[in-house]
């Protein structure tokens, strides 16, 4: 009795996405819901759950966070990352981290292993070594495509907006059988920003917010509007006046968009396993799996429908 079914909503960054990226986004943020919905299955906590997902897409080159992060003006990866636990409300974010590969692991560690709620570049830093954190050159996280976009930012005719569009931060969101919520949301940031910026990715209430009174939401999109309205809070707030989630999302993103301009997405599970995924942006990759169903999308509009059996089949060629 009072056993929840688990969900697990997973988003790969709203914006543009190119053509030619297009199934590879589909199928990252697919394989993210799977790994995250397997830990949720095997017992697992919603905080497994969305570190589990969110890991997967850090080492997914088609996103921008991890491996395949954008470059800052100086051309290195400089990344953010948030985990937050609903139950206790605790939460751990590290900001402008370097030569790891996983940004969201350090940042659950600091959310266990310290009295802190955010580590910032050479503090972090010192804070993966002493956690054993194997450290990895920054080339390693560097592809081609984002070399290629820092140089076309570089030319003095450029218009680094137009790139924008295409943002990629990921994140999840999670509901376990015991009914705790969770989140998670990591980023490489905006391309050719300055050094030493820092997004709403590693801040609480904007990048993401899980509290069990409420849900969990994980957000992307432009990243100073986001922090503006503190979007994640927002979306809680406007659940706990009564909203179903998607309502919730839709007006708080909409509010972003009158207020101050901005775009965005967002994905939700509120406390009784209700999901959405919303955006204000042309696009954004989304999955989510609830009762062995998986749904997935790119385009406003579009929801593909599979069992998790069948779909499991089909990554298994892939893993």
């Amino acid at each position: 009795l009072g056993r929840m079914k688990p969900v697990i909503v997973v988003h790969g960054g709203a914006g543009r996405i190119f053509k030619e990226r297009e199934e590879g986004c589909r199928a990252g943020v697919v394989r993210a819901a799977l790994r995250g919905y397997g830990v949720l299955k095997q017992g697992g906590t919603a905080v497994d759950a969305v570190e589990k997902a969110v890991q997967s897409m850090e080492d997914d080159p088609h996103f921008n966070a991890g491996c395949g992060s954008v470059l800052n003006e100086k051309g290195e990866v400089e990344m953010d990352a948030i985990i937050m636990d609903g139950k206790n409300l605790d939460s751990g974010a590290v900001s402008a981290v370097k030569c790891i590969a996983n940004p969201i692991k350090l940042a659950r560690l600091v959310m266990e292993k310290t009295k802190h709620m955010l580590l910032t570049d050479h503090g972090a830093h010192l804070f993966a070594q002493a956690m054993g954190i194997p450290e990895i050159p920054g080339e390693k996280l560097i592809t081609e495509r984002s070399r290629e976009r820092w140089k076309k930012n570089l030319e003095p005719d450029s218009n680094p907006e137009e790139f924008q569009k295409d943002l990629g931060t990921v994140g999840a969101v999670a509901i376990d059988s015991e009914g705790n919520v969770a989140c998670a949301t990591s980023t490489g940031g905006l391309s050719n920003k300055l050094i030493g910026r820092v997004g709403d990715t590693a801040c609480i209430g904007s990048g993401g917010y899980a509290d069990n009174q409420s849900g969990a939401t994980s957000t992307t999109g432009h990243g100073e509007s986001i922090m503006k309205v503190v979007l994640a809070r927002l979306i809680l707030y406007h659940m706990e006046q009564g909203m179903p989630p998607e309502v919730a999302a839709d007006t708080a993103l909409d509010y972003m968009k009158t207020r101050v301009g901005g775009l965005g997405g967002v994905i939700v599970v509120n406390k009784a396993g209700e999901w959405a995924a919303r955006f204000s942006t042309k696009q954004m990759s989304w999955a989510t799996v609830k009762d062995d169903e998986l749904h997935y999308g790119i385009y406003a509009g579009e929801r593909h429908v599979k069992s998790v059996d069948e779909a499991l089949a089909s990554e298994s060629d892939g893993f």
